[in-house]
């Protein structure tokens, strides 16, 4: 095996130790781990450097509505030490440039071939190795293949007739132009009114002529209440950041935000009443921490519903606009909590206008702008806010192709089925490490890309001091894994809403919640029995079968 940086040529391909597709905070921390092993790891970003999403998403507003503080690697102390966070809730400049930091520190940039794309890979049963055909035409050949794709990185379009007829400037979100986008006079639309939908809405209200905001389901936002940090935070946070990793690793959300045991109903009406009021006035995920109970107990969300309604009631000034703008048919929480900077006073502003495509469906994108049924809404500017093919969507844009010529397209044809939301069987040595059926977008994806790539690092040493080639879940595992995360999907209230979450918005897609719904610290559990019990849950090369039992 080659070691260090080292690469050898083999029938033609270039032959490494692990191939690593993508440049997120995954694909980054696996880069690095790996070669800190003493592989020799080649990695594959489509974009221009690293950052992953936070590379593409420049869009205006572009924010995460993690704390910085959960939202950044906790592997590295001097990493910590040596970066210093603005805000609370960093922008997108600075996710970006804490992304640049972090490779120019631990110099990841001379393991990564970026503009470059993987068209197809396949698992050679006879060599056992992964062999990925890159869009230069070169193939990489390894042992190890590591899939962090991320759950959001495929962006997707509204399926609405017309869209290359528009003769204006078209912006998408998720691939936003690195140049600066000037709004000033123009009569800019937004279609698409989830989080990033809301970021973009509440900044270009202030700075475009007019704005029409085309609205078919309204989201449950709540107030970010973001502030600047101040030195002496700073220093304080850097002092406890051990402690603080720890407790985002027993945390069912993986970060620091609080986690209770109190249902709704064990308070009173004055003093849940007093509960949510200081959540608002909090701001951030307060309420997600605030009741343990929310997306099991339909009475209790509905009280919490009601609760942010009233508050929209009384933030918009038209009546009418404020009504359309309420969330209704389904629970909240159950679609992504947003967090906004005055999402809702955008709307009293006198050059914005909500168009509501439930009452007033979009017939199609013309020459000229936006037609609904009740007529045309001039634009010279159109912006797609309008998400991503969530959790199966990167994975399935190329073919991978597993032991007997079988793709995972066809193993996902009825929806995605793994084992730990990050190995399929009939894929050996395939990782995905924030993948389908693991927690994902319901718990911090740095935590979780930590957590995954750090099991899969000791799944390799294991195999490799025991002399073992092949890993992979063993039938009755994955069945298993699957059968628990659709149990405990069934009991919560996220699957009554059609969302990215469960594929609703891609057409065709299998529907269904494809994420583990236990928590981040429950999962951890979970893998950790996984590990000890090698040999139920694994299939291992044969020749090595005894070492590994």
């Amino acid at each position: 095996m080659t070691q260090g940086n080292r690469a050898t040529k083999s029938s033609g391909a270039c032959r490494v130790d692990v191939i690593v597709v993508g440049a997120g905070f995954a694909g980054m921390y696996a880069t690095y781990k790996f070669r800190e092993m003493g592989k020799n790891v080649a990695a594959i970003e489509a974009g221009g450097d690293v950052g992953g999403v936070w590379y593409w998403n420049r869009y205006p507003g572009a924010r995460c509505d993690l704390m910085s503080v959960d939202y950044s690697y906790g592997f590295s102390p001097e990493i910590e030490q040596e970066w210093t966070w603005s805000e609370q809730f960093a922008a997108q400049p600075e996710i970006l440039a804490y992304a640049n930091f972090v490779a120019d520190r631990l110099d990841l940039r001379r393991h990564y071939r970026f503009n470059t794309r993987v068209t197809r890979a396949a698992w050679d049963e006879e060599a056992k190795v992964w062999r990925a055909i890159i869009d230069t035409g070169e193939t990489l050949e390894a042992p190890y293949c590591i899939m962090a794709t991320g759950p959001l990185s495929v962006p997707k379009d509204p399926e609405i007739p017309g869209i290359e007829r528009f003769e204006g400037t078209l912006l998408r979100a998720q691939k936003w132009p690195h140049e600066p986008v000037d709004f000033a006079g123009k009569r800019v639309g937004v279609i698409g009114t989830g989080s990033t939908g809301i970021q973009i809405i509440q900044t270009l209200g202030r700075q475009a002529g007019e704005l029409f905001v085309f609205q078919r389901t309204p989201s449950f936002t709540l107030p970010m209440r973001n502030h600047v940090l101040e030195p002496d935070y700073i220093a304080e946070m850097k002092r406890h950041y051990r402690a603080m990793r720890e407790a985002m690793r027993n945390n069912p959300t993986g970060g620091t935000r609080p986690a209770t045991s109190r249902p709704f109903f064990s308070l009173p009406p004055s003093q849940r009443r007093e509960v949510m009021e200081q959540a608002w006035i909090n701001g951030g995920h307060t309420f997600l921490g605030s009741f343990a109970d929310l997306l099991s107990n339909q009475e209790a969300n509905d009280q919490v519903a009601d609760f942010v309604r009233e508050k929209i009631g009384q933030i918009v000034e038209d009546p009418k606009t404020a009504e359309a703008l309420k969330p209704r048919g389904y629970p909240i929480f159950a679609r992504r909590p947003c967090l906004d900077t005055e999402y809702y006073e955008t709307y009293n502003l006198p050059n914005v206008h909500l168009v509501d495509v439930s009452k007033d469906p979009i017939i199609g994108i013309t020459e000229k702008g936006v037609r609904t049924e009740s007529g045309d809404t001039e634009l010279d500017m159109l912006i797609f806010a309008t998400g991503y093919d969530a959790l199966t969507g990167a994975l399935l844009a190329f073919d991978v192709v597993g032991r007997g010529g079988r793709t995972l397209k066809d193993k996902w044809k009825n929806g995605p089925r793994s084992y730990l939301g990050f190995m399929a069987e009939g894929f050996p040595n395939l990782f995905a490490p924030s993948g389908p059926n693991g927690p994902a977008a319901l718990a911090n994806l740095v935590t979780i890309a930590e957590h995954d790539v750090d099991w899969i690092a000791e799944m390799v040493s294991f195999m490799e001091a025991n002399g073992i080639r092949t890993v992979e879940p063993t039938v009755s595992a994955e069945e298993g894994w699957m059968a628990l995360v659709l149990s405990m999907a069934e009991k919560s209230l996220i699957r009554k809403a059609n969302t990215w979450w469960v594929g609703a918005n891609v057409k065709g897609k299998p529907q269904g919640l494809t994420m583990f719904i236990g928590g981040f610290q429950k999962y951890r559990e979970l893998c950790a029995a996984a590990a000890q019990d090698k040999a139920s849950n694994f299939v291992f090369d044969r020749a090595a079968q005894s070492a590994a039992a």
